[in-house]
């Protein structure tokens, strides 16, 4: 043990030096203090801002602390885009954590611990430390789903994510277990060494590995058909929880996904790629279907999130490196975006009115131009529409799936995305040309989170119009584990 392994891991060491003083501050702040909860998200921005400080120093780099924490290119990227992802959410969390009635010591604890979780998930090269990662990751983002401690669908949502993630941890584990009976390692490259010298004929066990460990990544992503958590977890959720689950969880997830498949499995591609690409079709048309059908603006946007796994999973089968350059990229792109539309939901909803009907959306230009068109923005780019970011970064995995002759999913991807704008539009429609009116006040918006809505703004547009810097940078970031 060196100052190498520490600095190794120096990022993931601030985000969780930061969660421990806002839990200390939390344990002795006087129950009557209000003025101390302010110090709780300042905490985190310390920290965050820390991360991709150290991260930012780290680019360019090779080594491996402590034997199992990679410092490369493809780390450094995750590590950025994941404290970008928590530093967005506290922007948006101001003022908006409090009316929702969240318990603020516990709500920036718990974010920042699972932060650390995810950075921790897409560092590791070793299968049992991306197990530990998944559970840390995991453990805050339940409690978190059920902090609405007065509401029934909040604890309903947190013990229906509880019991299916525990399931799919088992799994999980099992994969682990059978990898190890086959290489006698759970470390990534040694397992890669042994699954390359056996690849011509893999065993029945190695098969398996490699079957439970996709269950467990497919879970995560929320993918068909282990997407039974992702609507009620959203819709029970409180709003920005929900944000944060939906993005973070999947950049994390979808970074050990890459590492896992498409460098230490990739020798055993010809017999996963057609189960990829079988999940990706069945999700993208189950998330986009069911979607439609959708009246509840948070349930729509977890069906969203679900076709939006299938189209990552387009670019995994692709499995080329403009293909795994564009999950980078899509990672990002989805993450701002759908961080500004849940940040909207948050700002224009209180704990008696949580806005989460279409019908709610009456007539909100009226009263709320400014929120209307930067919710109108964000649900374009879901659509993927140009300029936006959500557009070119379809254009990227349909164009990677086509490289590598996967016309059926590249057309099914963009036929999935043209009716997907079906439900986008209808809360569009609702504000800017329904006769009737929402028949209340809507909530004051903070400072803080009319700055956090703009920078998530400035990234759909700029990313949109010149998206070639992040898209270098996410294929040099993935060629470092290649």
């Amino acid at each position: 043990m060196n100052m190498n392994d520490f600095s190794s891991i120096a990022p993931i060491l601030m985000v969780t030096l930061a969660a421990c003083a806002t839990m200390l501050a939390e344990a002795f702040r006087k129950q009557d203090d209000h003025s101390g909860a302010k110090w709780f998200g300042v905490y985190g921005v310390i920290g965050l801002v820390g991360a991709i400080a150290t991260s930012t120093g780290q680019w360019n780099e090779s080594r491996i602390g402590f034997g199992v924490i990679s410092v490369d290119n493809y780390t450094v990227f995750f590590n950025i885009t994941i404290a970008a992802i928590g530093l967005l959410t506290i922007l948006l969390s101001v003022g908006n954590a409090e009316r929702d009635h969240l318990p603020s010591g516990e709500y920036y604890t718990l974010m920042l611990f699972a932060i650390a979780g995810m950075m921790m998930m897409a560092a590791t090269t070793d299968l049992l430390v991306i197990f530990i990662a998944l559970e840390i990751m995991s453990l805050g983002v339940y409690v978190m789903t059920g902090l609405k401690r007065a509401s029934g669908e909040s604890a309903e949502a947190a013990f229906k994510y509880f019991v299916l993630g525990a399931f799919s941890s088992a799994f999980f584990l099992y994969g682990i277990a059978m990898a190890y009976a086959v290489s006698g390692t759970t470390k990534l490259d040694e397992i890669g060494m042994r699954v390359a010298s056996s690849s011509l004929d893999p065993s029945i066990l190695l098969i398996l590995a490699m079957i439970l460990l996709l269950v467990g990544f497919a879970f995560k992503i929320g993918a068909v058909p282990f997407h039974m958590w992702v609507p009620d977890a959203y819709q029970g959720a409180p709003t920005l929880v929900t944000g944060f689950m939906s993005t973070g969880i999947k950049v994390a997830a979808m970074a050990a996904f890459v590492r896992v498949f498409l460098s230490t499995l990739e020798p055993l591609r010809l017999e996963w790629i057609p189960i990829v690409s079988v999940i990706a079709a069945l999700t993208m048309i189950l998330g986009t279907v069911v979607g439609v059908a959708q009246t509840s603006v948070k349930r729509m946007l977890a069906y969203s999130s679900i076709a939006h796994a299938g189209i990552l999973l387009v670019g995994l089968a692709a499995a080329s490196s403009a293909g795994k350059a564009a999950i980078l990229f899509y990672l990002v792109a989805y993450s701002v975006t759908n961080l500004g539309a849940f940040g909207v939901l948050a700002a224009i909803s209180s704990a008696d009115r949580p806005h989460d009907d279409i019908r709610d959306f009456a007539g909100m230009w009226k009263e709320r131009p400014g929120l209307s068109a930067l919710l109108t923005v964000f649900l374009l780019s879901l659509g993927g529409f140009p300029p936006t970011v959500g557009f070119i970064s379809k254009w990227y995995i349909f164009n990677a799936a086509m490289q590598e002759g996967l016309y059926t999913l590249a057309i099914l991807g963009v036929l999935t995305s043209v009716i997907s704008v079906f439900f986008y539009l209808r809360i569009v429609v609702m504000m800017y040309m329904s006769d009737e009116t929402a028949p209340e006040h809507r909530p004051a918006v903070s400072g803080l989170t009319v700055a956090g809505l703009l920078i998530a703004l400035v990234g759909v547009i700029y990313l949109g119009i010149l998206p070639g810097g992040l898209i270098s940078i996410a294929a040099d970031s993935v060629a470092s584990i290649f």
